[in-house]
């Protein structure tokens, strides 16, 4: 004897009263459990108070508890490492965010700081992140593109490119508008919007990053090739740069694309090495920074900028800046930019967070870093930064060297202030297509998330009717398409739109079911997609899967009307009729009967005149246009024996049942509303309409499996009355349906007695 035959044998017994609402509010009353809660949320204690301090200055609740002996020597080597990274990555990025290089190591240092006291992550590392910033170039080169800094030449047609005063307005730029995206990013922490996220699906955030990948590249391709195509803006503005890129291939410059070609490779070949080396070696080679001195020194020793006209970073000042305030004046032009990098910065932050809180089991609280996020970007705004996130290539060092709380964050910072203090004016024969290089590398990751695209189609292939799978494929596929047909916030909007639109098309197109009972069993399940299944006789039992609210009520209405195979408008409506023709006959009988009345009276009044020898005053007809009929004796000149005859066909109608009952109406209806989390006012006024409608049809309707916040819902929508109770709602469908077979009877038991163990009917 098996395993699966003992469980089979298990026995299962319940025997209790059919409980209604009435009944197990009568057990626990939740009123109370409400109050008792609410009066304890809004009291503010001591410990409450320096609970929610803490929690918005994570710093001063783990810092005093840090193990200093554990975790000082692995936090040191990962803070060192990633510091070294930031150099090369910060200068890189800057580029992308169009603004000179220093720049980038601001951002690689100020916002770090402000996250190691504020931030709940302990091993992502904040700082430039290539997708951020290819987003704030397309802000600081749609409001101050080159052709606004051009000043005339000496010759009459000659014109000058003004680079000192186009690189301060883009550094203007880039601050404010992330200084906006922190206010964003602080408002929607504050208001608890951290669950915003979950529209960010991890399809559309890889989708995003792989197409702001092309991005990326694409503006890069000029500082590779030592040209200076036009900037575009708008849709297909990535299409006109290629286009444009393609047409001044011609003025390439030679020495520019040989030292992107050499950096390149020896960037590849060197990674490679440094993988095959990781096991052996327990810091990781710093190959973008070997990358950067060497050529530096290159650059210095053959005078590249001036022998063949390569590019160079220019000058890097010592010493940090004084904090600036944004200028309000540009905020109105750039919201929908700020909020797209709020959203997509916390997006990445937060999904890199959590796997990595999962990995080593401890929590980030997605509102809190919604706030240290926005601290970071406000506060980094003023210090002439531009918006920051976190990197994937980073946060892995950081883990793989050791780090194990923000201590390493903050030691990187440590590392950018003494680079900016005394080293950084040593980079300034940097030639800038080496930084492209870096970039081009450091892409290899995102573009190969180009995969996903055949993967989920293979996966799509394989469950063709698992709808879900195919939204998320072609949400990347739009997400993709759209960011990089048109700009990287524009296909961010469409992409969440579409993500928002297949959330409402799920709850407005449900699956609408008829339940039946498993046999010997209290459990219920689709009769069309089980088939031991059977259908309880003269009670139907439906089921939406989604909630009910004012997009699908009526949908809901007319799912109900098809499964149970009564339309109760069209019923009502022939009852309508059946009562308006029972009037009728109604009307013509009392007519009749009035007309026979006259008829009796006048017949009577002869009688008399007879009686007291008068002469009757007679007409050829009555009023009905027939002639007066007289009894045998009227005939036969008796008077004596003259009478009223008998009326002779006088109609009465009976009001009773309806004579051609239908006899396929259920008895009753049972709605299950367990997948209904939610109710709003159309829905409460669905749940009333059926409940009276079918009431007048003669099928009662009961409710079963409602949740609190449903109930609470039917009760502030006036859907409860003295005629309509709680005695409607049941907690289980077994208890609705028991309750409908013993003719509404209070006394019912709840008896179960089953040998079998279902775990899954077919």
């Amino acid at each position: 004897m098996n395993v699966k035959d003992l469980r089979k044998r298990v026995p299962y017994q319940i025997q209790r009263d059919v409980l209604d609402e009435l009944s197990v509010d009568q057990v626990n009353d939740p009123n109370s459990i409400l109050c008792f809660n609410g009066c304890n949320n809004i009291r503010c204690t001591g410990p409450r108070f320096k609970s929610c301090f803490l929690s918005f200055v994570p710093l001063l609740a783990w810092l005093p508890r840090y193990p200093f002996r554990e975790n000082a020597i692995g936090d040191l080597i990962s803070g060192i490492s990633v510091g070294i990274m930031h150099l090369p990555q910060g200068m890189a990025y800057a580029l992308l965010a169009a603004v000179p290089p220093v720049f980038g190591l601001y951002s690689s240092f100020y916002p770090i700081l402000i996250y190691f006291i504020f931030g709940t992550s302990k091993h992502i590392s904040v700082g430039t992140y290539a997708v951020m910033s290819v987003m704030i170039g397309s802000v600081t080169e749609r409001l101050a593109p080159d052709s606004d800094f051009m000043i005339p030449g000496n010759d009459t047609n000659s014109t000058t490119l003004d680079i000192v005063g186009r690189d301060a307005e883009r550094v203007k730029i880039a601050a404010t508008v992330t200084f906006l995206s922190g206010i964003f990013q602080l408002l929607l922490g504050v208001v608890r919007f951290g669950f915003v996220v979950t529209y960010l699906s991890e399809p559309l955030v890889r989708a995003y990053t792989t197409a702001a990948a092309i991005h990326v590249i694409v503006s890069q391709l000029k500082y590779s090739f030592g040209i200076n195509p036009q900037r575009y803006s708008g849709p297909l503005s990535l299409i006109y740069t290629v286009i444009e890129i393609c047409a001044l291939l011609g003025k390439t410059n030679i020495g520019t694309l040989v030292v992107s070609i050499v950096t390149i490779l020896g960037l590849v070949a060197a990674k490679e090495l440094s993988a095959l080396a990781a096991r052996k070696i327990p810091v990781p080679i710093p190959v973008e920074l070997i990358t950067i001195i060497v050529a530096t020194v290159v650059s210095w020793q053959m005078d590249l900028k001036t022998e063949y006209g390569v590019e160079v970073v220019g000058e890097i000042p010592s010493g940090l800046q004084a904090p600036v305030a944004p200028a309000v004046s540009l905020l109105g032009s750039m919201v929908g930019d700020a909020f797209a990098l709020a959203v997509v910065g916390y997006g990445i932050a937060i999904s890199l967070g959590r796997i990595f809180a999962l990995k080593y089991a401890y929590k980030v609280d997605s509102n809190q870093e919604l706030i240290a996020l926005g601290l970071s970007n406000s506060v980094g705004g003023l210090f002439n930064c531009f918006a920051i996130s976190c990197s994937m290539s980073r946060s892995m060092v950081q883990v793989s060297t050791g780090g194990k709380s923000q201590v390493a964050g903050a030691i990187s910072a440590v590392v950018i202030l003494v680079i900016l203090l005394k080293i950084g004016e040593l980079f300034e024969e940097l030639p800038k297509a080496v930084l492209a290089a870096i970039i081009y590398v450091n892409l290899q990751g995102m573009m190969k998330q180009f995969g996903d695209i055949c993967s989920l189609w293979r996966t799509n292939k394989q469950i063709l009717c698992n709808t879900f799978q195919i939204d998320l494929y072609i949400d990347k596929k739009i997400t993709e398409n759209g960011e990089m047909l048109f700009n990287p916030d524009l296909g961010l909007a469409a992409s969440i739109a579409f993500s928002i639109l297949t959330v409402v098309f799920r709850t407005q197109l449900p699956k609408y079911s008829i339940l039946g009972q498993v046999p010997g069993t209290d459990i219920y399940r689709p009769v069309e997609d089980y088939h031991q299944v059977k259908e309880i006789p003269g009670i139907m039992i439906f089921r939406s899967s989604a909630t009910l609210y004012f997009a699908n009520a009526e949908m809901y209405i007319d799912a109900l009307y098809e499964k149970t195979g009564v339309d109760v408008a069209k019923l009502l409506s022939h009852k309508k009729k059946l009562e308006a023709k029972r009037l009728r006959k109604e009307k013509k009988a009392a007519k009749k009967a009035k007309k026979e009345a006259k008829k009796r009276a006048k017949e009577a009044s002869v009688v008399s005149a007879f009686n007291q020898g008068e002469e009757p005053q007679f007409s050829d007809t009555d009023e009905s246009g027939e002639e007066p009929e007289l009894s045998h004796a009227e005939a036969n000149g008796d008077v004596n024996k003259l009478s009223v005859k008998e009326p002779k066909d006088v109609a009465t109608v009976e009001v009773g049942p309806d004579p051609d009952p239908d006899t396929t109406l259920p008895r009753a209806i049972i709605l299950d509303l367990s997948p209904v989390n939610f109710l709003d006012t159309v829905g409460v006024k669905t749940l009333c309409n059926i409940y009276k409608d079918y009431g007048e049809a003669g099928v009662q309707v009961y409710l079963c499996g409602c949740q609190r916040g449903v109930i609470e819902s039917m009760e502030k929508g006036d859907f409860f009355n003295e005629k309509v109770t709680k005695s409607i709602l049941f907690s289980s469908v077994h208890d609705a349906v028991l309750y409908s077979q013993q003719g509404n009877s209070k006394e019912v038991q709840y008896i179960l007695i089953s040998h079998t163990h279902i775990s899954e009917v077919s």
